[in-house]
């Protein structure tokens, strides 16, 4: 749906568009110049949340004291295939006409 641009240079994003690609207030926008058109980029905001427990899914409280390095290498690379999963769909949906 086209837009129209403000005084400012502004323009709105879409409401849909915010949602599906998870835009919230204070965002960080990083423009691109691409050839003939501009890609816009976000940060998402710094959070206050704690980041206690974040791993316990990956996690059992019975780990030996010895086990607790090879337990934590598992859960950061199951974390790790989460997000790069979470990312290839994100492209993918973007790229979706």
């Amino acid at each position: 749906m086209p837009t129209l641009v403000g005084s400012k240079g502004q323009v709105v994003i879409e409401k849909g568009i915010r949602n599906r690609l998870g835009i919230q207030p204070g965002a960080v926008a990083i423009q691109t110049l691409v050839g003939d058109r501009v890609e816009i980029r976000f940060i998402p905001p710094a959070h206050g949340e704690s980041l206690f427990g974040v791993l316990s899914s990956y996690t059992s409280p019975d780990a030996a004291a010895q086990e607790w390095q090879e337990v934590k290498r598992r859960a950061w690379e199951a974390a790790a295939r989460d997000k790069e999963q979470t990312s290839s769909r994100r492209r993918r949906t973007r790229r979706s006409p």
